[in-house]
């Protein structure tokens, strides 16, 4: 599969942002997949190392991005600066992550929802701002497991599987995110404590 190529659900690069790509040796999205794993591992040992105090900031946000694909991405831990077919205008990004990281930490003060619920909201908006070019799933789904963590709760469920690649578990996935777009959750918390086929 050619190494930019991807399904409709996925976040299409610019010209600029494929030019971002440090490792010119690649040629295939297999290849792609593997060096962004390697370094998400690497991130996430260095978050096992030093666990952070407060991950519900614009700052520990873009350093977790960087951590994750900051070997593979020029512009990793930068947010984006063009329009996508998800996500909000580029000059709306920090507002709405300082919203939303608010809004978080009165939720978990306020006890306004579950553990589960919380990480899972967070999560979705996270998602929805779409702050990076590129790994705005994955880097929202760390965070969202961050946000358990730091409330005394083990990480979600998230399929156990790549949720990258193209399979029935990523579909059902993208349509409960689809669905909490509209402010429906039932399926987006049951698919993160629900282990599925």
């Amino acid at each position: 599969m050619d190494i930019f190529t991807q399904d409709d659900n996925s976040t299409p690069l610019s010209a600029d942002e494929k030019a971002g790509l440090k490792l010119k040796w690649i040629t295939l999205r297999s290849e792609l997949n593997e060096v962004e794993t390697r370094n998400i591992l690497d991130a996430q040992s260095w978050l096992l190392k030093t666990p952070p105090k407060d991950i519900l900031s614009d700052t520990f946000l873009r350093k977790l991005h960087k951590k994750m694909f900051g070997q593979v991405w020029e512009w990793a831990g930068e947010y984006r600066t063009t329009e996508r077919n998800i996500g909000v205008a580029p000059y709306e990004i920090p507002v709405k992550l300082l919203y939303l990281f608010d809004n978080t930490k009165f939720w978990i003060e306020a006890k306004t929802y579950t553990e589960t619920e919380i990480a899972v909201r967070f999560h979705h908006k996270l998602v929805q701002i779409h702050p990076f070019p590129n790994g705005n799933g994955r880097v929202s789904r760390i965070m969202a497991d961050l946000c358990m963590k730091q409330m005394g709760k083990e990480p979600l469920y998230w399929g156990n599987c790549n949720l990258t690649e193209i399979s029935a578990v990523r579909k059902k996935y993208i349509a409960a995110l689809q669905k909490a777009d509209n402010g429906d959750y039932p399926d987006l918390l049951n698919f993160v404590t629900i282990p599925h086929p």
